[in-house]
């Protein structure tokens, strides 16, 4: 006979059926009750096992690197910690960055580490504002060392654990490239639906119609149905009537720069649908997309101006579109891994009022962090006369339009780092002060160095195919940045106020500390 003596009861205001479905604020009864969730953390022990264990057989040391730093202006807004001296606190760190390259010039040549990293970031799906990153810097070593790096763990990693393999080394493409053809700096190759840029070809009058502004590019894409679809003709222009009447479609077509224009290929209609684009636009369209009926065409205008930032109104559509129409069993869902390398980034971006970059004058931004190199000696030589024309040595890693990471050759000159804070940038003589650490050890000599930092939940999400880092976390943020168990974070009381030298003020309409 098997006795079983309860350790403790169980509360009988909880209620557990294999139904039950516990919000965040139980995130410990979804642990216990989703075996799914355990395996998951199970998995990502596993993974960063592995990866230790390769990092170590190539010679790589895990260096710890402070948390509590200071704040530095290296492009995110960070997490402040006030201290008990007066006006005196720390940051967060964005990331490791500053810290490894300070390794790299005290005699390191291969450093690595799992880090926490803190972002004062508007929250997204894909973010959280402490995660985790693979991080590793090597000394005297380029852009294509460090992604042969990459590829060799990437490569162990699925095929060890995704039983997947996959073609190496990864295809490169540049920032431009990907803009151009796909409208994103991280394309899902996978999907197909490339743009191509066909204002010149269109009438007048049809641009604007599509468009209110003057000379805009215009770009086309293509979506096809994959699979048999009955009278695909009146299929498409269904759905995409549904799509652009739905939430999700009602801010594309309010698009300051104009709605998008939609054709549904018709053999049954004049230029099988495309009389509006005229004879020579109709028979272009139709030699580059090969059109059959049903196909649905997408013309969109953007600002004639050279691309910035991480996507285009037609990029962002592209991905939505595609996205409605594996929902509604239209189009099958892309499968199999598309790994690629991006590449030639602008070193320097306008700056947004989303992003507080660095904080000077010039009107620019560093694209990633002010530390990444230029690329060439003729981009070196533009720094002085056109900065806004300087490629940066920097690469991502894109596999199915996740951005796992991204890396850059250093600079490794204190003159010219200094130069790149004061000249192009024009950051005030304070914020630059706020580097002196780091330029006083360039000085001291540092070799040439570059690595790469790889988001780690996002790599376990994406190998085990979950829609969310929150899946991969054991303790996750909420959308809005909470964690809903221990509810945090938690109101300042006024006798930490006055620990912390901390009180409030009136600013604009809201209170801030």
């Amino acid at each position: 006979m098997l006795y079983v003596q309860s350790l403790n009861e169980f509360p009988s205001d909880i209620i557990a059926t294999p139904d039950t479905v516990f919000g965040p604020d139980q995130r410990h009864l979804q642990l216990r009750a989703d075996v799914d969730l355990r395996k998951s953390l199970s998995f990502r022990s596993d993974v960063g096992l592995a990866l230790r264990s390769k990092l170590h057989d190539l010679k790589f040391v895990d260096i710890e690197t402070p948390l509590l730093f200071k704040s530095t202006p290296e492009g995110a807004r960070e997490f402040i910690v006030p201290t008990r001296r007066k006006g005196f606190a720390y940051a967060l760190p964005q990331s490791p960055q500053q810290f490894k390259q300070i390794l790299m010039a005290s005699g390191i040549p291969k450093y690595y580490q799992f880090a926490r990293c803190f972002r004062d970031e508007d929250l997204r799906a894909d973010r959280q504002p402490e995660f985790t990153q693979l991080d590793l810097e090597m000394s005297f070593v380029g852009a294509d060392q460090v992604m042969h790096i990459i590829e060799e763990l990437i490569l162990s990693l699925w095929s060890t654990f995704v039983k997947s393999g996959l073609a190496c080394p990864f295809p490169r493409m540049s920032y431009r490239e990907a803009m151009a053809s796909y409208g994103s700096d991280k394309p899902d190759t996978r999907l197909g639906m490339q743009t191509s840029r066909i204002d010149y070809l269109l009438p007048g009058d049809l641009t604007s119609k599509i468009s209110p502004l003057q000379a805009p590019i215009v770009e086309s894409l293509m979506l096809r149905f994959n699979q048999s679809v009955p009278d695909a003709s009146s299929t498409m222009q269904q759905f995409v009537a549904n799509f652009l009447d739905s939430a999700e479609g009602t801010a594309f077509v309010n698009n300051p720069d104009g709605g998008p224009g939609i054709f549904v290929i018709d053999s049954g209609k004049p230029l099988q649908g495309l009389q509006a684009l005229g004879f020579e636009a109709a028979e272009r369209v139709e030699e580059i997309y090969q059109i059959e009926d049903g196909d649905l065409i997408v013309l969109q205008a953007r600002q004639d101006l050279p691309f910035s930032g991480g996507s285009t109104t037609l990029g962002n559509l592209r991905l939505a579109l595609h996205a409605a129409a594996v929902r509604q069993g239209l189009v099958k869902p892309p499968i199999g891994f598309a790994p690629l390398w991006v590449i030639d980034f602008p070193l320097f971006s306008p700056t947004t009022q989303d992003e507080p970059g660095q904080g000077g004058t010039a009107g620019l931004t560093a694209t990633h962090h002010p530390f990444t190199s230029p690329k060439s000696a003729e981009d070196v030589d533009l720094l002085v006369v056109d900065p806004r024309k300087v490629i940066g040595d920097h690469y991502d890693l894109v596999i199915n339009g996740v951005e796992l990471g991204g890396g850059s050759r250093r600079i490794h000159s204190a003159e010219m780092q200094e130069f790149v804070m004061r000249q192009v940038l024009k950051m005030s003589p304070e914020r630059v002060a706020d580097f002196s650490h780091l330029l006083g050890v360039l000085r001291a000599g540092c070799p040439p160095h570059a690595g790469i930092a790889l988001g780690f939940d996002r790599l376990i999400t994406l190998m085990l195919g979950k829609s969310s880092m929150r899946e991969v976390i054991a303790f996750p943020k909420t959308g809005k940045g909470e964690d809903a168990l221990v509810k945090s974070p938690g109101p300042l009381t006024d006798e930490i106020l006055k620990t912390y030298f901390l009180h409030f003020r009136a600013s604009d309409d809201q209170s801030s500390v």
